[in-house]
């Protein structure tokens, strides 16, 4: 196991991983707050559904389950406490009546849109502490970082899937 400060011969640079964990803690603490403007509307796996939807549309509960990264079971659970709190809904989809579909009610939508503006506005407050030519640095890093990662960290053809 390497050392604080190794980098395990990756040949990642100096400290990088170091700042990298930073960041996460920084980026995964402003999306658990966001989720206190919810007053506790929904627990964080059940935001992460319903943001998975915000994205994807009405989509085949085994494609939320994928795109969670998630079994389909975990999903179908999830699911049935979203249609009992009315915030999503399930359907068919017209080619294939077997396939479950599920879809974001305006509840749903109130929810994810609420939790997506407040991260946005505490994003906007962090980086404004920030020179103009530090926050051009700081998004051009961090669009390099989400292009590296790819599909691999939770990235849909539309954005990455929520935390």
């Amino acid at each position: 196991m390497p050392l604080a400060g190794d980098d395990g011969g990756s040949g990642l640079a100096p400290g990088a991983a170091e700042v990298l964990q930073a960041a996460t803690r920084v980026l995964a603490g402003v999306a658990l707050r966001s989720l206190d403007v919810l007053d506790a509307a929904v627990t964080l796996p059940q935001f992460r559904l319903l943001a998975v939807l915000g994205d994807l549309g009405p989509v085949p509960s085994g494609q939320a389950a994928r795109a969670l990264g998630l079994d389909p079971s975990t999903v179908t659970r999830l699911a049935d406490r979203m249609v009992a709190a009315g915030h999503a809904a399930r359907g068919t989809d017209p080619r294939h009546r077997s396939v479950v579909t599920l879809v974001l009610t305006a509840s749903g939508r109130d929810l994810v849109a609420a939790a997506g503006a407040w991260r946005h506005r505490e994003l906007a407050r962090i980086m404004a502490r920030l020179a103009p030519e530090d926050q051009a640095t700081v998004a051009a890093a961090l669009g390099l970082l989400v292009e590296a990662a790819g599909d691999e960290y939770g990235v849909t053809a539309h954005r990455p899937v929520p935390l």
